[in-house]
């Protein structure tokens, strides 16, 4: 993180706090990460007015004020959807950034003013059939009703006010005039995730498990003029599908990545949409659903934008919610997800459900990375029918174990599981990797080093005393298909051998060394005449 944004992250974490008040972190970002969001579309906007001469400004015309005046009348409604015909989405010259801040300004903001902005969004939103589901509700998250923001209409209008003026106070670039409002952005969704504990973790994957993840899954991906696709079945905030695109070669060059996701929390689906385009991902590299994904599957057919959904995906990544509840309907042994592995995930623990789901969606040449509890390793009866299916099939490739307390509201250690289809083997990497980390005061971390003794470990596939094993087929049979790592994995460190003889003798000094000592105490109770 460089000294610049480190500065703009702290300064602004500190503010926000201030400004929240009494409001819970988790219900607090919905403010100021989509103020930020509206801020970086106008702004956007702003630049695809000049850029490809919408408006004509002077010299010594700001952009928004061009806009206000060239726009307007009969003409708004063209400029409206010239602008959405290429963004996918329009925002008016009365409801710009600007010009929100210059009627908070000359204090002329009303209670209904925010309303009626985000009112007129959704309106405009639907100017772009393709790019309508991508936009359309985006903010209806902020609560502009919350007592919590005051207790009238104007108090709450003046809370608006200052997240919206912190929000503008904000440089959105680096000592080198590189944009960093991505990185802002993922800051922030990192810190709400911590204040929020537990529910943070519905939303938010630690970025140094998101990187083991990204790395894995692109592994031996060559740049190419082929589009590589990502899914994510429980997409939270979108920052996992990010990750990957960090990691992938070739991946910052526009169109080489489609992002594909979904998420059943609505917020959440809301974060990921407007997480994705603030770093700079175009509404026609990504296709999010707002559903449940075990009972609504990904679904196949064109898309809003008459876009075929492919059905399997290069890279699969997940970090699911550990042993969820889910409706384990005996007729869900009918769904092509499910079918082939004979027994459905427990209904108090849906685990191997978002594993099959997203082994379904994931294509013949593809990796998929997939976080859970232990348990799966080595529970029996359904789980341990359909863990027998998955190596039977010879789909798993490596299971990597993690260290304790990573993650936000939950302490217990995780496993990486790692699929491929097309293997050439039928051996299974074994990773323990639970003891690298650096203690932290609420959580552990991953170092660097440790991502990277683990990335190494996974390239090289061969033993590692006390770290890596790279167990057979035979093997794995022999023990039942139990897949727990202290089987495979011996991390015990034997204690170094005890000498009896020489213990004994510095036993029989000690005694001797004790009775001197109690001779010459008595010696001096008979001087002091203590004792006779």
């Amino acid at each position: 993180m460089s000294n610049n944004l480190q500065t703009i992250t702290t300064t602004l974490w500190a503010m926000a706090n201030e400004l929240r008040g009494n409001m819970d972190a988790a219900e607090y970002k919905n403010y100021i990460l989509a103020f930020m969001f509206y801020r970086y579309l106008s702004e956007h906007q702003e630049q695809y007015l000049v850029e490809n001469n919408v408006i004509d400004v002077d010299v010594n015309e700001s952009i928004n004020k061009a806009y206000l005046q060239q726009a307007n009348g009969d003409d708004l409604n063209d400029y409206l959807e010239d602008i959405s015909s290429s963004l996918g989405y329009a925002i008016a010259p009365l409801d710009t950034w600007k010009s929100l801040i210059q009627k908070i300004d000359n204090s002329m903001v009303i209670p209904s003013d925010y309303q009626t902005i985000f009112d007129n969004f959704n309106k405009n939103a639907e100017l772009n059939k393709e790019a309508a589901k991508d936009f359309r509700g985006v903010f209806n998250d902020i609560n502009l009703g919350d007592s919590r923001l005051g207790s009238s209409t104007n108090e709450r209008a003046k809370s608006l006010n200052r997240i919206v003026k912190l929000v503008d106070s904000i440089d959105y670039k680096d000592e080198e005039g590189k944009d960093i409002l991505g990185a802002i952005y993922e800051y922030l969704i990192g810190q709400f995730a911590a204040s929020a504990g537990k529910k943070g973790g519905e939303f938010y994957t630690p970025h140094e498990v998101s990187k083991i993840l990204a790395k894995v899954v692109t592994i031996g991906v060559k740049k190419s003029d082929n589009t590589f696709s990502v899914y994510d079945p429980t997409c939270g905030s979108g920052s996992l599908l990010l990750t990957v695109r960090d990691q992938l070669p070739g991946g910052d060059k526009p169109g080489a990545i489609k992002f594909f996701g979904q998420e059943k929390n609505t917020t959440t689906y809301n974060l990921a949409r407007m997480n994705l385009m603030m770093h700079g991902v175009s509404f026609n590299n990504m296709t999010l659903s707002n559903a449940d994904t075990l009972e609504s599957d990904w679904p196949d057919g064109p898309d809003a934008k008459g876009i075929d959904r492919p059905r399997s995906f290069d890279a699969v990544v997940a970090n699911p919610p550990y042993s969820a509840h889910w409706d384990n309907s005996e007729t869900k042994l009918k769904d092509s997800r499910f079918s082939e592995y004979g027994k459905l995930a427990p209904k108090t623990k849906a685990d191997y459900a978002f594993i099959l789901h997203s082994l379904y969606h994931l294509n013949d040449n593809g990796t998929m990375a997939i976080v859970l509890p232990h348990g799966v390793l080595f529970r029996g009866a359904a789980e341990g029918i359909i863990r027998q299916t998955i190596i039977e099939k010879n789909y798993l490739d490596t299971v990597i174990g993690l260290p304790a307390n990573l993650f936000y509201g939950t302490s217990i250690p995780t496993t990486i599981l790692v699929f491929k289809k097309n293997r050439k083997t039928k051996d299974i990497l074994f990773i323990d990797a639970s003891n690298d980390f650096e203690k932290g005061k609420n959580q552990n971390k991953l170092t660097d080093e440790n991502i990277d003794k683990i990335i190494n470990a996974y390239r090289n596939r061969v033993d590692i005393d006390k770290y890596a094993h790279v167990a057979s087929f035979e093997e794995i049979k022999g023990n039942g298909f139990n897949l727990n790592i202290p089987r495979y994995v011996d991390t015990f460190e034997e204690e170094e051998e005890i000498d009896l003889g020489e213990v004994i003798k510095l036993l029989e000094q000690d005694k001797q060394e004790i009775a001197d000592l109690e001779a010459k105490i008595n010696e001096q109770l008979k001087i002091l005449g203590v004792i006779v």
